[in-house]
This record gives C-alpha cells, sequence and structure tokens, in this order.
C-alpha cells in the first residue's frame, strides 16, 4: 500500500507542476496551486519523518514540465566474473556504482565519471543493458519518480579507491552479494540476477519495461 500511495502522490505533484507551468486560465492556476499545496499537506502526514529540505527538493526544485529523474548505475565485472560493487557512506550499504544524471552529460559519460568518483577506476561505456521503471519493481517507496539506467563498461584491471561518498570497493560474485547488505533504493537482489544473467548469457537484449 505505501508503495502505491508514494507513486500516486508522485502523480498529483506532476500534474500540479505541469498545471502551473503551462495553464493559461488564471482560475486553472489557482486550482493546480492548491492541488500542490495539498499534495504537500498529504506527504508531510504520511511522511512526518521527511525534513524541509527533502520536502522542497521533493516539491519546489523541478518546474515546467513533469517527467521522471533519471538514476544510472555501471555494470562492471572483473576477469573472474565478479561484479563491481561500492558502499556508500549514506547507509554503509552496497550498490553498482552511479548516481543522478547531471546536466551536460550522457548516459555513458555519467556511468563513467560516477565510477571514477565512487571507485577510482577509468571505465568505457558501451552497452545499455536495462531502462527500468523503479515503480514496477520491488524497490522501497519512494517519493520520486524514477527510471533506472544499467550501462554495462568495460576497465582494465586498476586498484580500486573510495571516493567522497563511499567507504569500501570490490568484485562480487553473485552468491556473495546475496549475503550483502544492500542499498535498496539503489539496487535490489533482481537487479543483479539480470546483470548476472545478461552477464553470462551474453544476450546483447536490452531490457525496457
Amino acid at each position: 500500500m505505501e508503495k502505491e500511495l508514494s507513486v500516486l502522490l508522485a502523480k498529483l505533484q506532476g500534474i500540479a507542476q505541469t498545471g502551473k507551468k503551462y495553464g493559461k486560465d488564471i482560475f486553472d492556476q489557482e486550482r493546480y496551486d492548491e492541488l500542490s499545496k495539498v499534495t504537500k499537506q498529504l506527504i508531510e502526514t504520511l511522511y512526518p519523518s521527511l525534513s524541509d529540505k527533502e520536502l522542497t527538493v521533493l516539491l519546489e526544485k523541478d518546474e515546467g514540465y513533469a517527467t521522471p529523474k533519471v538514476d544510472i548505475r555501471a555494470v562492471i565485472f572483473n576477469q573472474e566474473g565478479k561484479l563491481l560493487l561500492v558502499k556508500e557512506k549514506s547507509d554503509n550499504c552496497w550498490a553498482l556504482p552511479g548516481g543522478w544524471a547531471d546536466i551536460g552529460y550522457s548516459p555513458k559519460e555519467i556511468a563513467e565519471k560516477e565510477t571514477m568518483e565512487e571507485a577510482g577506476i577509468s571505465v568505457r561505456a558501451e552497452r545499455l543493458i536495462a531502462v527500468l521503471d523503479m515503480s514496477k519493481h520491488d524497490f522501497p517507496p519512494k517519493l520520486t519518480y524514477v527510471y533506472k539506467f544499467f550501462i554495462q563498461c568495460v576497465t582494465e584491471n586498476q586498484e580500486l579507491k573510495t571516493g567522497i561518498e563511499t567507504n569500501d570497493a570490490g568484485y562480487f560474485s553473485l552468491q556473495e552479494i546475496h549475503l550483502l547488505a544492500l542499498s535498496k533504493q539503489r539496487n535490489i537482489i533482481d537487479n543483479f540476477e539480470m546483470i548476472f544473467a545478461d552477464y553470462q548469457n551474453e544476450k546483447n537484449i536490452m531490457i525496457c519495461d
């Protein structure tokens, strides 16, 4: 139920945001402003732990036509067939290198940049493995509507280094990943099973919701 509520709230906010940008009638503008205020009140009631800063990011940072945010994740295997993960400082859990797509960078450039920043190695992005809609998979509820891009990258053997947002990095088998504390807002076990299946079968088929 909480997941369905988070999606509905994201839709309400998107309608209000888009309406305030493109609504031409003054009375419509008032209605969209009111819808935005009601959505904020609902979020504050249902998610009392959210800070004022988090609410501002959710409700006021974006403008214009409301669209999903894009999260880019880099998929890097070593010669032993193990997958690179980094340990996030924010929750002390493991995730694929990656983050929000930045303006001015292509998806491949984001995968390369985030891997360098979080694991200290240079990679070359080669292929899009999958585009997933978070709301259609078993991720924890999230008020921000997100598409996740998984991009295969290659690298030479280099020494891993942690970054500003990470405190560890390493290569893991799928069996080992099953035993890790995963950063589930960033990746869930189904993602890793998909990634290893793609790697082992060499299907080169892009998955898209």
